[in-house]
């Protein structure tokens, strides 16, 4: 048996570890080189872990961010545009950086417009929405209900020649809706663009219905100039010289659409049929009017409609407002991250806003964001008093608004959560009452109050407000309301940086820092 050599007792460790990587004596260059060769490998190795425990220490510290704030409400309610103000107002770099990938919703906004518009004053559609328009009433009051009249023959031959003529001279731009949402799917798995079905009120349908992308299909980036730009183009912002890009199409029919959306025939066509054109989003959401109100209606909200000129220049940018107003529905959870500066103190604070699906078969999905939750920023949409849910054209949009509003203020595993309250798009709401639609058509319980915008805007938060005093089971929830209209960047911002205050301070209390 051989026996174990003895360690000096005045010999260190540090001094053991040195002797075992002290080169030997004898090495040879060939030697040297391998063995260095080897501990630069193992360095690699090594750094590479270090890395990989870093990037997971920083995800572990994203997926438990300081704040968690969700955005609820129904669909069509302005949650993500108020998603954009977040980001345009603290991450405005990211913000700036993605305006360009804008240009292709813009562009599908804009088409499908067209579309709409061209759909409206088709002759073959006539029967059918003469029929509807006189089933369908979203007044509460029968004595209210309005309905169509056969259209003369004279009218009708009018309509044809002039959706022939439109249909003709726009074919370019009817077929380019296909490749618009190709682009905006070109990272799916799925060959296919999710469609959703028809985003307006009964009497409205459409060939084909709403392009959505799922949340983890990433079309910014896939529309980004280093991925959209022509490969023999030598800046980044030579999209325009790219013979394939969308915008070469709406530049040969630009004067074609000026033309459709001048024409003194179609836009009467559009009053006599009882269309609004609404213009928040881009799109044309048509709503059944009198005759008066559409006919205020067509000329009251700013559109991409009236800016053909400007959107289909080749070297186009999208504006802040144009991509604040821009409409692209989601299937998901949309996710944004950012970081608020809480002085030399107190370091930063990294925050984490949800925007949830906004429609029925999505509120499901709500319930597991619900844990952790600092704050929720609910969107009322109340212009949408005269409007019924897409996915159940009998419900009316501001009845389905109350009802979900007194859930969530319900819900005991919110009991603690502060809660924002945004009664949203107040412009609209201004324009349709100032254009002569009756509140009490639709709202039986305001009865004969004023229907003017001060009057009626008091009313409803006063209902909101009772609905969350009579159904929280929390009188001591920090509650706030602020009547918003989200695609308003200055005035958001300023709502927005109050808000945030107020939740800083709130988050602050509760970890008891102030």
């Amino acid at each position: 048996m051989v026996a174990a050599k003895s360690v000096p007792q005045d010999q260190s460790l540090s001094d053991l570890f040195e002797a075992v990587l002290r080169p030997p004596p004898d090495e040879t260059p060939a030697q040297r080189e391998a063995r260095v060769l080897a501990e630069q490998q193992a360095k690699q190795v090594s750094d590479a872990i270090d890395e990989q425990l870093r990037v997971e220490r920083a995800e572990l510290r994203k997926s438990k961010p300081d704040v968690k704030i969700l955005l609820l409400g129904q669909s069509e309610s302005g949650k993500s545009t108020t998603l954009k103000q977040f980001q345009l107002l603290h991450t405005p770099a990211a913000f700036q950086a993605e305006r360009v990938a804008w240009r292709t919703v813009i562009y599908l906004n804009l088409v499908r417009s067209v579309r709409r518009i061209l759909d409206t004053i088709s002759p073959e559609r006539e029967e059918e929405e003469i029929e509807l328009a006189d089933t369908v009433s979203l007044n509460s009051d029968p004595r209210t209900a309005t309905s169509s009249t056969p259209t003369d023959p004279e009218t009708l031959r009018i309509a044809a020649e002039k959706h022939a003529e439109y249909s003709t001279l726009l074919a370019p731009v009817l077929e380019l809706e296909g490749r618009l949402i190709r682009s905006l799917r070109e990272d799916d798995e799925e060959d296919e663009a999710t469609r959703l079905g028809d985003g307006s009120t009964p009497g409205w349908s459409l060939p084909r219905g709403e392009c959505a992308v799922r949340t983890t299909n990433n079309w910014k980036r896939a529309l980004t100039l280093g991925r959209n730009r022509s490969k023999t183009s030598a800046g980044p912002s030579a999209w325009w010289e790219d013979p394939k890009d969308p915008v070469h199409v709406l530049e040969r029919c630009r004067d074609g659409m000026t033309r459709l959306w001048g024409d003194d025939w179609v836009r009467h066509r559009l009053i006599e049929k009882r269309v609004r054109l609404q213009e928040s989003s881009g799109l044309c959401v048509c709503v059944l009017l009198k005759s008066a109100e559409a006919s205020a209606a067509l000329t009251s909200t700013p559109s991409y409609l009236d800016q053909i000129d400007r959107i289909t220049a080749k070297k186009y940018t999208p504006t802040d407002d144009d991509v604040l107003k821009a409409r692209l529905k989601t299937v998901g959870v949309v996710e944004h991250s950012f970081t608020i500066n809480m002085g030399t103190m107190r370091g930063n604070s990294n925050w984490v806003i949800y925007d949830v699906g906004g429609a029925r078969n999505q509120r499901h999905a709500w319930a597991p964001f619900f844990q952790d939750v600092n704050a929720i920023i609910f969107l009322a949409p109340i212009s949408a008093f005269d409007q019924v849910l897409t996915e159940d054209p009998r419900v009316n949009r501001l009845e389905d608004s109350l009802l979900l509003w007194r859930a969530v203020v319900s819900n005991k595993l919110l009991e603690k959560v502060p809660i924002v309250l945004f009664l949203n798009k107040c412009d609209l709401l201004q324009e349709k009452l100032e254009a002569g639609v009756q509140l009490k058509n639709h709202l039986i319980t305001y009865g004969d109050r004023p229907n003017d915008y001060e009057s009626v805007s008091k009313y409803l938060r006063n209902k909101f407000g009772l609905l969350h005093n009579q159904s929280t089971t929390n009188r001591e929830r920090e509650f706030f309301i602020h009547y918003t209209a989200v695609t308003d960047k200055e005035k958001t911002a300023q709502i927005i940086s109050s808000v945030r205050e107020a939740i800083l301070r709130i988050n602050l209390k509760t970890l008891k820092l102030m």
